[in-house]
């Protein structure tokens, strides 16, 4: 909340001197541009800017039917299946998901974003779904090709109420394929692959 409204006030400041500016006669000659203001509109503006890497996200957008595969320790994974409609939000700075479908013979949605913050140089993401009131937060990296997005989080687990770490992998196999992995710990801490959702375009 702090933070953005932090934010709400910078762009309030902001708009007031845009205005200002506009009702006062200009002078003949201008004063010079405060060096520190210049520099901090310059870094805003680099900062809230979409650039490549955004555009890394283009594949996993549009409609895509998910098979959905999860696994217990040591168990034949359960499978189910899903449609996940994402779309590109806040002008191309993240892209939305919105997941329907069933677990365990149940009504299953969730509701995902991922984008990239361009001063943490890191892709970010978080999701909810209807099997929880948590919500996870994860940090991830892109590797050489810009196709294989690795992220990091942490979230309670249910049984113990401790934090344990996940793993979670997005891999573009092409423009209409992308498979989703996320790895956790077993009860003796090894990891192991807890889910694999295989995403297809719809044609």
């Amino acid at each position: 909340m702090r933070t953005r409204f932090v934010v709400a006030t910078i762009a309030f400041a902001l708009s007031l001197g845009l205005a200002g500016a506009g009702e006062q006669q200009k002078p003949e000659h201008p004063a010079p541009a405060d060096p520190q203001k210049q520099a901090m509109m310059e870094a805003w503006m680099k900062a809230s800017t979409p650039g490549d890497n955004h555009k890394l996200l283009e594949p996993m957008v549009g409609t895509f039917d998910a098979k959905v595969m999860m696994w217990e320790p040591g168990a034949a994974p359960a499978e189910s299946a899903g449609v996940s409609e994402n779309s590109w939000i806040l002008g191309g700075r993240f892209v939305q998901q919105k997941f329907n479908g069933t677990y365990m013979g149940m009504p299953f949605e969730g509701v995902g974003f991922t984008g990239y913050d361009n001063v943490k140089k890191k892709f970010i993401g978080s999701w909810m779904d209807s099997m929880g009131t948590m919500m996870m937060v994860s940090i991830g990296t892109g590797d050489v090709t810009g196709k294989v997005l690795t992220f990091e989080c942490e979230m309670d687990d249910p049984m113990t109420g401790k934090p344990c770490k996940i793993r979670e992998v997005a891999r573009v196999v092409d423009a209409n394929k992308h498979v989703f992995e996320m790895f956790g710990p077993d009860p003796a801490g090894k990891e192991y692959k807890m889910m694999e959702i295989t995403y297809t375009r719809k044609k």
